[in-house]
């Protein structure tokens, strides 16, 4: 008998309605959003920002027991897969309604590219960062470490192989056609791969033992209801609540550029840190880094490929989306970023080095984006200041990666592993010489 199935019958009454009770009241968060853009009621900005972001946390807790559902019927790595799909929808759809009205007006292709640069960003150096410090914080400081399954290699592989194709973008000074079969057809072979891994009993915790009690046909009707339920609320709810964020935070007369790039994808990007959070948690901080991972996968293809197709779609004509100096050091520092990302992961393990380094790199980034911003006048004779800031972070990332394949044996041989990795089914992950249980060894 299963471990979750045996933990269901243990369960007396008292806990399948403490089970119930949690359900119920994370649907009733999400259910609140829906019902009052159902009605039509008008909120002021900071109390639709509050009332869309409880709606986004509750439909993050059903998309989290969801996919853990999923993973009864199919390859945990594609449930995974589905699951950051969804979670980035909002993503998605606030940076496609921006590419499509580059085609209408030129000034939206800053932002486009701003949002999504911005997104990428973020899931590497807040969302990886932030799940290894939850762990130290959950275990007291005696867990540093977030190790990798075997199966993550899939998205290593691909991460690594969107990555080196993005350094071709700024070189370009484009988004074109060319990107979009390029990546869309990494994207897919990515899924295909995901597809073919075996199916693995997850360990079940809350509602979820209530709902594995069901009999098949409604257990299964139960999780494709959750996925809907849960996706259509973070749809609905991410967009009002970036629009809301926005409106509140033009108070403190922020430029509407650094709003787009950093407080919409903050908003949408939510409901994955929710997730993968709550992953680490409850005990499974592989799966929640695993989450994060296949996010970035989706949308260091998925999303950026599918920007040139919304410009032209727009246009009615085939036409690469043209980039500036800006949004060309932003592609630039982003794919850095995400290279970096990829060699300390190489090894697969996480440790709370590696989500600090990450964490102060991209931090003052941003401060150095934002404090020319704050204080005008202290940067008055340094006006390319925030810009030549980006290119020294861009290079710092490159430097810090040929610094951990010089100095971690484990970094190396993984990185290399990778380089000539041929997808050989469940055993990816031992194939770049992955030891779950092994240590790692520490930069000095």
């Amino acid at each position: 008998m299963p471990d979750w199935m045996a933990r269901a019958g243990a369960k007396g009454r008292s806990g399948m309605a403490t089970h119930a009770i949690w359900l119920t009241s994370t649907s009733a968060l999400a259910l609140q959003w829906l019902l009052i853009r159902w009605i039509g009621i008008h909120l002021p900005p900071p109390l639709e920002a509050l009332s869309s972001g409880i709606g986004i946390f509750g439909a993050a807790f059903i998309l989290s027991w969801a996919a853990e559902l999923a993973q009864l019927d199919i390859p945990r790595s594609l449930a995974i897969a589905a699951l950051a799909i969804i979670a980035v929808l909002p993503e998605y759809a606030v940076d496609l309604y921006l590419a499509w009205q580059a085609g209408k007006d030129p000034a939206y292709v800053g932002y486009a590219t701003a949002n999504m640069t911005g997104a990428n960003r973020l899931l590497i150096g807040i969302g990886w960062a932030a799940l290894v410090f939850v762990l130290w914080f959950k275990s007291l400081g005696k867990q540093t470490e977030i190790h990798l399954e075997p199966g993550h290699g899939i998205e290593l592989l691909y991460l690594l192989l969107a990555t080196g194709y993005s350094f071709l973008i700024p070189l370009k000074g484009t988004l074109s056609a060319v990107d979009s079969v390029v990546l869309l057809s990494l994207v897919g072979l990515y899924f295909r791969a995901v597809a073919r891994q075996p199916v693995e009993l997850p360990h079940l915790v809350g509602p979820t033992i209530l709902i594995s009690r069901f009999r098949l046909p409604l257990r299964r009707a139960a999780t494709v209801a959750m996925f809907l339920f849960s996706g259509l609320t973070i749809l609905v709810a991410a967009e009002p609540f970036a629009e809301s964020l926005i409106a509140t935070g033009k108070i403190f007369q922020v430029p509407e550029y650094l709003l787009i790039q950093w407080l919409a994808p903050l908003a949408s990007e939510s409901p994955e840190f929710i997730v993968a959070i709550l992953f680490v948690l409850r005990g499974s901080a592989a799966a929640g880094m695993g989450t994060l991972l296949s996010s970035k996968v989706n949308q260091w293809t998925l999303l950026v490929g599918a920007l040139p197709l919304a410009y032209s779609l727009s246009l009615s004509r085939l036409e690469a989306m043209p980039l500036d100096a800006v949004q060309v050091k932003e592609i630039f520092l982003t794919a850095a970023q995400s290279l970096l990302g990829v060699v300390m992961l190489a090894s697969f393990s996480f440790s709370l080095r590696d989500g600090t380094l990450l964490f102060l790199l991209f931090s003052t980034q941003l401060l150095t984006q934002l404090l020319p911003q704050i204080f005008p006048s202290l940067f008055a004779a340094l006006p390319r200041f925030a810009f030549t800031a980006g290119y020294l972070f861009a290079y710092s990332y490159l430097v810090f990666s040929l610094l951990y394949l010089a100095v971690s044996r484990d970094n190396r041989r993984g990185f290399l592993g990778l380089l000539k990795l041929r997808i050989e089914g469940p055993s990816l992950g031992k194939a770049v010489g992955h030891a779950p249980n092994a240590g790692r060894e520490k930069l000095p």
